[in-house]
């Protein structure tokens, strides 16, 4: 167990504060069990380690991290270890990478029944189906989800903002997206920032290596299908095949309107079976569906659009081919729907929580498709300031 504190404080040392990832104010630590889940590259641990030295130090010795795939679990439990640092005086045990471990959820479970006094922390794979959990832990813990950076904390992360920027409401950004793009505009020059992003800033690796950044990225989803999938879902090599044909075929389509039957045809397997793929895909936040506003059954039934989950991804498989008008509708649906319900409509390209109707286009974009709509916005690329309902496309970067 020494080697897992000596291992701990060593990732402290090495971690830097001066960014943070927007979730880490939203996230209520009081409570007793916590769930953090995203796609790998998003920033789980790098936030779970900041977090703990902002909080509690450089040496808490009340506090533990652990990755579930360090080797001293290949001889230990997870519950050995809970037991063992229980009985240090354990207060908090912060457990990165859970998926990787079997039978997590159980032993999560078993912890947090046993001791009543200790919180515990954990992060998992987007992919993780919480609620089928053999430990049923959907009752216990309380869960959140890590998305990409935003717009906003692009621009934090590069230093063009100062870290205390706050983010907008969407009603702010839709009444007051004018002064709120004057002072965007006297702070930096937000359309070439805005063309960066759209090509490298998503995940916050891509600092590590820019020239590289494009093919880590697709490194990055082969492991999550060919590595994390697996372990998750307990699915074969042929159906792993089948997954990244059908995802490099949707690649060259999006937005793409899916003939279910065509593309299973295409793909050779059962419809079922392709509903199943599209799902994984979705919850590895490799691509973004798009249904039309519906409750209950009718929300079984497949997508009417689907994109890819984020325009890194776009330039990333097809950089000289990557088609604007793609990139712009990815890119808001991206942003809204970390926090808004974001439905299909045959009006308009969006509909925002039932309420508000969105057209994506270029600042020459007329308003003839919404001029019969109410609460209906042009949102415009390649304008630093916009006018009545016609609103800069990179101001809905600024939501999270």
């Amino acid at each position: 167990m020494e080697q897992l504190f000596t291992t701990f404080y060593r990732h402290l040392d090495n971690t830097d504060e001066r960014f943070s990832r927007y979730l880490i104010p939203e996230i209520r630590w009081n409570n007793r069990l916590i769930g953090i889940l995203g796609a790998r590259g998003c920033g789980k641990t790098t936030l779970l380690l900041q977090y703990i030295k902002t909080t509690y130090g450089i040496r808490p010795e009340n506090v533990l991290y652990a990755s579930l795939d360090n080797i001293w679990f290949s001889t230990h439990t997870l519950y050995d270890l809970a037991n063992r640092f229980y009985l240090l005086g354990g207060k908090i045990l912060f457990l990165d990478e859970v998926h990787k471990y079997a039978n997590w959820s159980i032993e999560i479970k078993n912890i947090y029944d046993d001791f009543t006094d200790m919180k515990i922390v954990f992060t998992g794979s987007s992919i993780l189906n919480i609620f089928k959990s053999s430990g049923d832990l959907s009752r216990r813990a309380i869960y959140y989800m890590l998305h990409g950076m935003s717009f906003r904390e692009y621009l934090i992360f590069e230093g063009l903002l100062d870290k205390s920027f706050k983010a907008f409401t969407l009603n702010e950004i839709l009444t007051n997206h004018v002064s709120i793009a004057q002072e965007m505009n006297r702070k930096i020059k937000p359309i070439p920032a805005f063309k960066d992003y759209l090509k490298n800033g998503y995940y916050p690796y891509y600092k590590e290596d820019k020239e590289s950044y494009h093919e880590r990225v697709l490194q990055i989803f082969n492991t999550i299908i060919e590595t994390d999938l697996p372990i998750v879902e307990n699915i074969d090599i042929y159906s792993i095949g089948k997954i990244k044909k059908l995802f490099y075929i949707l690649s060259s389509l999006v937005p793409f309107t899916p003939n279910i039957s065509k593309l299973s045809a295409e793909i050779d397997v059962t419809r079922i079976s392709l509903m199943n793929y599209l799902q994984y895909l979705n919850k590895a936040q490799a691509i973004m569906t798009l249904e039309k506003a519906a409750n209950g059954m009718s929300k079984l039934v497949k997508p009417e659009k689907i994109f890819l989950q984020n325009t890194n991804y776009i330039y990333a498989l097809n950089a000289e081919k990557a088609d604007i008008g793609t990139i712009r509708e990815t890119f808001f649906l991206n942003q809204l729907r970390v926090k808004h319900r974001v439905d299909y409509v045959p009006e308009t390209d969006f509909k925002v929580d039932g309420t508000y109707y969105f057209e994506i286009g270029g600042k020459s974009k007329g308003e003839k498709q919404i001029s019969t709509l109410p609460n209906a916005f042009l949102v415009l690329d390649n304008i630093e300031t916009g006018f009545s309902n016609r609103i800069p496309l990179w101001l809905f970067g600024f939501l999270y």
